[in-house]
C-alpha cells in the first residue's frame, strides 16, 4: 500500500478526520495541518496502548505575507466554537518569526514545515479545493511508520529536538532513536 494511503486511512478514522473539512473551509492560504497530531496518531495506532502520546493540539501552519495576527486568532477561535473539546494552534509562516524573536523568517508553509524539530513532525495534510488528500512529506514517511525520532537537518545539535525525542521514548517506548 502507497504510505500516503496508508497515512490517509489512519488519519481519516481519527479525530483528524473529524476537524479536517473545517479546516479547510477557513480557507487559509497555502494552509497544512501538520505536526504532533499526526504524528501522534500515527504513532498510537501502530504501538496501540504501549504508546501514550495523544493529540495535544492541531498545528494549522499557512503563508500568507500580507497577514497579520488577526487571521491566526480568527482561525484558532472558529475553530474552537466548532471543537470546544481541542485545542488549536494557527501559524502564519510569514510572520512567525516577526513576533517570535530568533527564529527563521520562512518564504512558505512548505519551509516552515520543513524546519520542525523531527522528521516524523515535518510532515502536512490538507484538501485541496475539490476535497482530495494532498500530502506534504519533506523527509518521506518512513520514520513515522517506523517509529523513528530523527532530528530534521537544521536540529541535529538541538538541545530542543532531543529533550522532546527523551519525552517521546518516555511515552512511546517502542520508538527508536534514529
Amino acid at each position: 500500500m502507497d504510505s500516503t494511503v496508508r497515512l490517509q486511512k489512519i488519519l481519516i478514522n481519527s479525530p483528524i478526520g473529524t476537524v479536517f473539512p473545517a479546516i479547510a473551509q477557513l480557507n487559509l492560504p497555502c494552509w497544512w495541518l501538520a505536526g504532533g497530531a499526526l504524528r501522534n496518531t500515527v504513532w498510537r495506532s501502530l504501538f496501540g496502548d504501549n504508546c501514550q502520546l495523544f493529540i495535544k493540539d492541531f498545528d494549522i501552519a499557512f503563508f500568507d505575507a500580507e497577514g497579520d495576527r488577526s487571521q491566526e486568532l480568527a482561525a484558532k477561535e472558529t475553530l474552537t466554537a466548532q471543537f470546544p473539546d481541542y485545542e488549536f494552534d494557527v501559524k502564519n509562516q510569514a510572520s512567525f518569526a516577526i513576533w517570535r524573536s530568533g527564529l527563521t523568517r520562512y518564504s512558505s508553509t512548505e519551509e516552515g514545515v520543513a524546519d520542525w524539530l523531527h522528521t516524523a513532525t515535518a510532515v502536512g495534510v490538507r484538501l485541496n479545493a475539490a476535497g482530495e488528500w494532498q500530502f506534504f512529506t519533506p523527509y518521506g514517511l518512513d520514520d513515522l511508520f517506523d517509529g523513528i525520532i530523527r532530528p530534521t537537518p537544521a536540529h541535529i545539535d538541538n538541545p530542543k529536538a532531543n529533550n522532546k525525542a527523551t519525552s517521546f521514548l518516555e511515552n512511546c517506548p517502542r520508538l527508536r532513536l534514529a
